[in-house]
């Protein structure tokens, strides 16, 4: 029988060349291929701009597409080439809410101020350097709802990815005059000063996972086989700073394939997550739908050949049918050190990437083996 795993790498513009060229973009979808990869997240939303030409973006915002890119459709050049070598392609829309980075809203609140989502003083929202527009808002939620529908309908793609920005929203944030009237009319009284009350936690969380569940079934409407991806931060962290309530999201059966980001730097820290996520998150019915986030690379720091293959097993010791990483320049690194591990490892025989049959099957007979072997590994680590 046929392996069926996610064996996925994200793209970007950061850091990173690949997406600038269609000749970087065939050579690196023959690389991929031949290592062993079966899906590829290329960024389409990074910086507030889009890297295929936006009627969205053009009518409000000016801006048709990433300047780097004017003349080009590098999503379409990804698209061809991915398709050619029999990859899949689900574009990432990296920015999600954000506005801007340390530039006080860029050209998204510039053009449109009433967007900017504002802490309790009333500051435009902004934390650890990134501003952002108010994801509570409709106005908005109808922005990148549209953004993610122009690519579903425009390109022969396998679905769309959120992330840790989409959807998301700092706890900090909330306390615009729109989202304040919206809660005295449901509550009678003011929200809490404090942005991470429970209750007023959960209620922003709530507004978040009902826009994702509206945009799944637009998604859905479009093309019924079209995976919804999301990459969100660990639960519980991710909720309690931004508003992620990804239990409530595999509850409601609103996303078909998600990649926790387990973005730590020793294996050890990756089991105790990945331990968690599998014991206490997901359950038989929607452990298939797991694959993390793995850190291969980021600023000078990559991960280690040792450490990448001792998270690719773990991950199938536990039931975990693949992982995601971030991202493909980590691969290129010390002449293609690590994507030789793979080759000659871990991806040596080739795998399917899963259909959304296989992702709702559930992994119940994965989930008493991974409960085997987390006893055996506790009893390991305290030999």
């Amino acid at each position: 029988m046929a392996m069926i795993e996610t064996r996925g790498i994200w793209l970007t513009t950061t850091d990173s060349k690949v997406l600038r060229s269609k000749e970087r973009i065939a050579e690196a979808m023959d690389f991929l291929a031949e290592t062993g990869f079966n899906v590829v997240f290329p960024v389409v939303w990074n910086q507030a701009v889009t890297l295929y030409p936006s009627q969205t973006m053009l009518q409000n915002f000016g801006v048709e597409i990433d300047p780097m890119s004017v003349g080009r459709d590098p999503l379409e050049e990804v698209v061809v080439e991915a398709r050619r070598v029999g990859l899949k392609v689900i574009p990432w829309f990296e920015y999600g809410f954000a506005s801007s980075y340390n530039l006080n809203g860029g050209i998204l609140l510039q053009k449109k101020p009433q967007w900017a989502g504002r802490d309790r003083n009333g500051n435009l929202l902004n934390k650890n350097g990134f501003e952002w527009l108010n994801a509570l808002d409709t106005q908005v939620q109808e922005f990148l709802l549209n953004l993610v529908l122009e690519v579903v309908k425009n390109y022969d793609v396998d679905g769309i990815q959120g992330d840790d920005r989409l959807p998301a929203f700092p706890c900090e944030g909330g306390y615009d005059q729109l989202t304040l009237t919206r809660y005295r009319q449901e509550f009678n009284r003011n929200p809490p000063q404090n942005p991470k009350d429970r209750q007023w936690l959960q209620w922003r969380a709530d507004i978040l996972t009902d826009f994702w569940a509206h945009l799944y079934q637009q998604v859905k409407a479009v093309n019924p086989n079209l995976l919804v991806a999301i990459a969100p931060n660990i639960h519980d962290w991710a909720f309690q700073e931004y508003l992620q309530d990804s239990p409530t999201w595999l509850k409601r059966g609103i996303v078909d394939i998600i990649h926790p980001q387990i973005y730590r730097r020793d294996f050890r820290s990756y089991q105790a997550i990945a331990d968690k996520l599998v014991t206490q998150q997901f359950t038989d019915t929607t452990l298939s739908k797991l694959a993390p986030g793995i850190l291969m690379k980021l600023g000078s720091y990559c991960i280690s050949p040792e450490y990448l293959v001792q998270a690719i097993e773990y991950n199938r010791q536990v039931g975990i049918q693949g992982e995601v990483f971030f991202f493909y320049e980590g691969l290129r690194e010390n002449n293609h050190a690590l994507a030789k591990v793979l080759r000659n490892g871990a991806y040596a025989k080739s795998a399917s990437f899963p259909t959304l049959s296989d992702l709702s099957r559930g992994g119940g007979s994965n989930k008493k083996s991974a409960a085997i072997w987390q006893g055996v590994a506790r009893f390991l680590r305290n030999l």
